[in-house]
C-alpha cells in the first residue's frame, strides 16, 4: 500500500489517479500510524517552502517522514516535496528543511530570457543509473511547474537533470529516498513508468 501524505500543500488528486491507473493501492492520509506502516510513501507538494514545512510540523508529519526513512520504507518527494527533503530554500530564508539530503534550493534566475516559473515539458539528461528511470530513454520529456530548483551537495545522488537557463537537478535518489522536481503524474507514459518503477522498488539494506 502506498501512503500519499496529505498536509494541505499537495497536488494529491492527480497522484492518486496515476497510481489507480497503475492498479496500485494508494491512500491519502495524514495519520501517523498509516504512514509508517505503508509499503511506500509519497510526499507531494505545491506552494511555498515555509508554508509546507509549517504544515508538516503542524500535523507532526515531519516526525513520520523521519521514521519512514529510518525504517527503510521507500519515500518519493514530488515537486515541492523534493525541495523539502533538503536543507533550505531561497524562497524562505531562515526556514529549515527536513535535511534528509544535503543541498539547497535556489530561485531560477530571471535574466536568462526564459519565463519564470518554468512551466512545461523539458527533456531529462539521465545519469548515475537511477532506479526510477529503469527502462526510460535518455532525453525523455517530463512536465515541470516550478520557480525554484535544487542544487544537490553530492552530485552522485543526481539521477536526472535538465537545462533551463541553469542546470537543474531534476531527480535524486539515495538509499530509500527518491525525489523528482517534475510531476511524474502529469508526464504521460514516461511519468507513469517512473511511478511504476517506484511502486515496484524493493529497498532493503
Amino acid at each position: 500500500m502506498i501512503a500519499i501524505i496529505d498536509y494541505n500543500a499537495g497536488n494529491i488528486k492527480s497522484v492518486m489517479k496515476a497510481f489507480a491507473y497503475l492498479n496500485e493501492e494508494a491512500i491519502c492520509t495524514r495519520d501517523y500510524k498509516e504512514i509508517i506502516k505503508a509499503d511506500k510513501v509519497v510526499l507531494p507538494g505545491v506552494g511555498s517552502f515555509e508554508y509546507a514545512m509549517n504544515q508538516l510540523k503542524r500535523y507532526e508529519l515531519d516526525k513520520a517522514i523521519y521514521e519512514v526513512v529510518d525504517n527503510d520504507i521507500p519515500l518519493l518527494g514530488i515537486c515541492l516535496g523534493l525541495q523539502l527533503l533538503f536543507d533550505g530554500s531561497e524562497e524562505s530564508p531562515g526556514c529549515k528543511g527536513l535535511s534528509l539530503l544535503g543541498g539547497h534550493i535556489y530561485k531560477i534566475p530571471e535574466d536568462t530570457g526564459l519565463k519564470v516559473p518554468h512551466i512545461g515539458w523539458n527533456s531529462l539528461e539521465l545519469s548515475n543509473d537511477g532506479r526510477l528511470f529503469k527502462g526510460i530513454d535518455d532525453n525523455s520529456f517530463v512536465y515541470f511547474v516550478h520557480s525554484y530548483y535544487l542544487r544537490a551537495a553530492d552530485e552522485s545522488i543526481v539521477k536526472a537533470s535538465c537545462d533551463y537557463g541553469v542546470k537543474i537537478h531534476a531527480s535524486v535518489e539515495k538509499d530509500n529516498i527518491f525525489a523528482c522536481q517534475f510531476h511524474p503524474e502529469k508526464s504521460g507514459d514516461i511519468g507513469l513508468k517512473i511511478l511504476k518503477n517506484f511502486a515496484e522498488t524493493d529497498y532493503a539494506h
